[in-house]
């Protein structure tokens, strides 16, 4: 166990900075090199991501231990915004933890899947992957103007399927309330997907998650960089900065609308997804001089 603080933590969304959002891997060579110098080097490393353990497991960790991961590295992974996590090491996933009390009833799960199946496997399919949360996803061979326009659909016929059964649902100004008057779920609107979550879950509480495990495994960084690419991905700096470390965020895809927080927004020149997510690391990597 380390003694002294690493000089830096890291929490990073996954779609976006690390994988193509167009190809939904990791197109960039020097990001997997880079997050292998990196947590070679000591530094906390953690994904705080929608996608499911199996998507993390395949297309981050896999190419992470074929590039090298060494032993003792402090890397978490929190998939699906906190409901699932698991430690990462030279030998790949460890054991998988689910929070069971954040899903939707499997009534509910069916009843959507039917219905992408059966009205909208023209631009999308139902993540068969995921434990807790429900997503759909753009097929990666239908143009991102009609996803979004099937998206859009997909998700007013959806709120009507959960609100048709009772289920306490929210997506945007719309809620229906359960039998109760709660409101425990919400639809969820990304580039890429639609995701059907709990709404105890979101990146605040995966970043707490993350900081929960690494402070069981040596003393915490001062310094915290969060990287993401939707505006739900400052909730990690938000949470770094109410628990009083250094906290910075960077929007690799301010184009959306850079928000307005007490801490700085960093924003990586003319690139945008990848391409800004592998030249913040490689900015990292030199200036910690572990290249």
């Amino acid at each position: 166990m380390p003694t002294t603080p690493p000089p830096l933590g890291l929490m990073l969304d996954v779609d976006g900075p690390i994988a193509s959002p167009e190809t939904r891997t990791i197109a960039i060579p020097e990001i997997t090199a880079d997050l292998v110098s990196l947590a070679a080097a000591g530094i906390p490393i953690a994904f705080i991501t929608g996608r499911s353990e199996h998507f993390i497991t395949n297309e981050v960790v896999a190419p992470l231990v074929a590039g090298g991961l060494p032993k003792g590295v402090r890397m978490f992974g929190v998939c699906e915004k906190g409901a699932v996590w698991f430690t990462i090491d030279d030998q790949g996933r460890g054991d998988v933890s689910v929070d069971t009390t954040v899903g939707l009833p499997a009534p509910v799960v069916a009843a959507l899947k039917e219905l992408v199946e059966r009205d909208f496997s023209d631009a999308m399919f139902f993540d068969e992957t995921k434990l807790a949360m429900v997503s759909v996803e753009q097929r990666t061979d239908v143009a991102s103007a009609f996803y979004a326009q099937r998206q859009s659909e997909f998700e007013a016929a959806a709120f009507e399927v959960m609100a048709e059964r009772g289920v306490g649902v929210r997506h945007g100004e719309r809620e229906s309330a359960d039998s109760t008057g709660a409101v425990p779920f919400r639809i969820d609107t990304t580039i890429i997907s639609t995701d059907i979550e709990s709404v105890r879950l979101d990146k605040n509480h995966a970043a707490e998650r993350a900081l929960n495990f690494f402070a069981e495994s040596g003393p915490l960084p001062r310094v915290w960089r969060s990287v993401g690419d939707s505006r739900g991905d400052y909730l990690m700096a938000d949470h770094l900065h109410e628990a009083g470390f250094d906290a910075a965020h960077v929007d690799v895809r301010p184009s959306d609308g850079v928000l307005e927080r007490p801490y700085p927004i960093i924003e990586i020149d003319d690139v945008i997804h990848d391409e800004a997510g592998a030249r913040f690391l490689a900015y990292w990597v030199d200036k910690l001089g572990i290249r």
